[in-house]
This record gives structure tokens, C-alpha cells and sequence, in this order.
């Protein structure tokens, strides 16, 4: 039945229509408001222990778009996370905006194949069977939808953290209430979730961590 459901969301989901974004974001702003996110997100290969240890994601270089509607669900409790649900809960809708648009500005700015290169039989099939590319692009940095995520060259063991959340439908603060993203999880395996998680961290993408300034 899964096998069914999941191409038909797939394709409801790339049909859904972008958010309105009535705020336009300051990058200037941004970077000036970024205090609360540079504690975690500002320290190169900066790992967290919650709810079990891996490096916490880059940001910049992300889709504002997808910043924003993180933040808005870590907000509404969609996706469980005490910490991230404070912080999130600590912003007015300007921050939110502003927020997105400086860590959107700050990527690499590296170039990034049209096509991702397969990897391993297991990981090409794996792939396949999840269709990312329908929404994360050929690529993994080019998603359909700006409130989609890139995730070529994202750190793994997150990416293998963030699917199994996606599959935690019974923990008070652990969980991703996503339909799409968790009925596609719920078809894998957490072994199967880390063959796919170490692919898409190898690829290159736009992706980075900007150490923040040393307190002098």
C-alpha cells in the first residue's frame, strides 16, 4: 500500500503552491540577528547529543524558504525539539525572514553538477525507491520548491537523524510530523535510512558552516 501512496504524495506535494512569503528578509538583518543560532550552528563539526549525538546541520547556503518553514514547524511543535521550539518560539516573523535570507547568502557559491553521481548499487536503489530526486532535484541542491531543503553534502549522521524523526511518531520531544517525508521513511529501514543518509552527505552542494567571529 505504501508503494502506492508514496508516488501519488510525491506528486501532490511538488503541485502544492509556495507559501506566501508577504515578508521580505533582510540578509544584512540577518547577520546581526543570528546570535541564538551561531551558539550551535557557527562552530565547524559542532555535534549535539540530542536526541542521540551527530553534528548539528549546516545552514548557510540553504533555501530561505525551506529556513522559514523549519522554523515555523519546530514553532508549532511539528517537529519536536525542545531547544529548537524555544528558539523558534523567541522570533518574531521579521527574524524568521531575515534569518533565512542572510544563511540563504551564504553558501559556497561552489558550482554543483546537474546530476549526482549514483554511488553504490545499494544507495542507487535506495534512491530510487524513495524518489528524492522528484523534489530534491537530480542533484540533491536543486529542490522543486523553495520550502524543500537542499541536502547534497549535508552532514550525514544529521540527515540519518532527521529521517528516523521522521518515522518517531510516539516520543513527547523526539519526532517529524511530515505525511510525506514520513511515509516515505516508514518503507526503509534505519539501516536502509543511514545507506541513503551517507550517500546524499558525499555528494557536493552549495552547503557550509561559517565559524563564527573568536570571542577576543
Amino acid at each position: 500500500m505504501i508503494k502506492q501512496i508514496v508516488p501519488l504524495l510525491l506528486l501532490t506535494s511538488c503541485a502544492l503552491p509556495v507559501l506566501a512569503q508577504d515578508i521580505q528578509g533582510d540578509p544584512l538583518a540577518g547577520s546581526r540577528k543570528n546570535a541564538l543560532c551561531i551558539g550551535c550552528h557557527g562552530i565547524k563539526g559542532f555535534h549535539t547529543a540530542f536526541p542521540e549525538t551527530h553534528k548539528v546541520p549546516k545552514l548557510s547556503g540553504q533555501s530561505a524558504g525551506y529556513l522559514s518553514a523549519a522554523l515555523h514547524a519546530y514553532r508549532s511543535g511539528e517537529r519536536k525539539h525542545p531547544s529548537m521550539r524555544t528558539m523558534a518560539t523567541s522570533l518574531k516573523e521579521q527574524d524568521i525572514a531575515d534569518l533565512a535570507a542572510y544563511y540563504e547568502s551564504t553558501g559556497t557559491g561552489a558550482a554543483v553538477p546537474e546530476t549526482a553521481h549514483e554511488g553504490s548499487p545499494a544507495a542507487a536503489a535506495l534512491v530510487a525507491k524513495a524518489g528524492c530526486t522528484s523534489c530534491h532535484g537530480a542533484n540533491f541542491s536543486k529542490p522543486i520548491s523553495p520550502t524543500y531543503p537542499k541536502i547534497a553534502g549535508q552532514h550525514a549522521d544529521y540527515l540519518y537523524v532527521a529521517l528516523k524523526a521522521y518515522k518517531t511518531t510516539d516520543k513527547p520531544l523526539i519526532g517529524r510530523s511530515q505525511p510525506i517525508m514520513g511515509g516515505i521513511a516508514a518503507q526503509f529501514s534505519n539501516a536502509e535510512l543511514k545507506v541513503l543518509a551517507d550517500y546524499v552527505g558525499s555528494l557536493p552542494g552549495e552547503l557550509q558552516t561559517i565559524q563564527r567571529a573568536r570571542v577576543k
